[in-house]
């Protein structure tokens, strides 16, 4: 399971192995909150370097992972488990170090609680969306639709599709059978650059990308397609559903329902159509 954590509103990619029960944490993300560099990847390179050279055994902990990038590819990235991370702190001087030590053990603490609880990995996730100035409508809203796309993402899985990009390929072809926008298109009319689509969407863009993900992952259980190319197919029947409910939705409201709103405007993100106050 991978992850994006907030430390003081920085973003650290994160991936949680389940076998062993551990987090692994992004060493440029680390490094960027520790130093306070600009570039961290080059800060990242020059200390690499510096602990393979003195033969630091943390150099010998290192190791990859595909972690998102933010060209939206998924990139093998150099993490440390939190052990790791917290001898890297050392090499760090930083005053963010005792702040992120905290940090630190909290993440482990609440994931474990997670795994005991699984609601309170819900109400976690409803409380970040209500820090950010969401609407409690819409948090519930879209706290339906990340189980939703689990369900989806699991069933892509168990048809032997594992590659991050292939999942980008499938969501692009639903997304534009229900919209009639890919996932870029819809981005940029939304006004949108490294934001996540869904934080952005109205609650009946989520309700009808939902359907499309309901009706994608019910497709495929039911026919099992055995290679990438059905389940693209299905994944276009998926969203075609869901492209029939939303032309009888604006029929009955007389208006497009695809909106131009965005995260900026969040009460707005509620409304039931895109009618924009003057």
């Amino acid at each position: 399971m991978s992850n994006i954590k907030l430390f003081k509103d920085k973003k650290i990619r994160t991936q949680w192995d389940a076998d062993k029960e551990e987090w692994y944490f992004s060493v440029v993300d680390v490094c960027g909150i520790l130093s306070g560099s600009k570039i961290p990847r080059n800060y990242w390179s020059d200390l690499k370097r510096k602990l393979k050279e003195e033969g630091s055994e943390l150099h010998e902990k290192i190791v990859q992972l595909k972690l998102l990038a933010e060209d939206g590819k998924k990139r093998k990235t150099d993490v440390l488990d939190t052990k790791g991370i917290l001898r890297l702190i050392q090499s760090i001087p930083s005053p963010n170090a005792e702040p992120f030590k905290m940090w630190l053990a909290q993440v482990g603490t609440d994931r474990l609680d997670e795994i005991a609880d699984p609601e309170k990995a819900i109400i976690r996730g409803a409380d970040f969306y209500r820090a950010k100035g969401y609407t409690e409508g819409w948090i519930n809203q879209r706290l339906q639709t990340i189980e939703i796309r689990k369900k989806l993402t699991d069933e892509w899985q168990d048809r032997g599709i594992e590659n991050g990009q292939d999942y980008a390929i499938l969501t692009n072809e639903m997304t534009k059978a229900w919209s009639g926008l890919s996932v870029k298109e819809y981005k940029e009319m939304k006004s949108l650059k490294k934001e996540n689509l869904r934080d952005n969407m109205t609650d009946i863009e989520l309700t009808l990308n939902q359907l499309a993900e309901v009706m994608t992952t019910a497709l495929s259980k039911n026919e099992k397609p055995s290679n990438f190319e059905k389940s693209k197919s299905i994944a276009k029947r998926g969203g075609g559903v869901a492209k029939q409910t939303r032309q009888s939705i604006e029929k009955e409201l007389g208006e497009n329902v695809i909106s131009p709103l965005n995260a900026k405007d969040k009460p707005a993100l509620e409304i039931k159509t895109n009618k924009i106050k003057e």
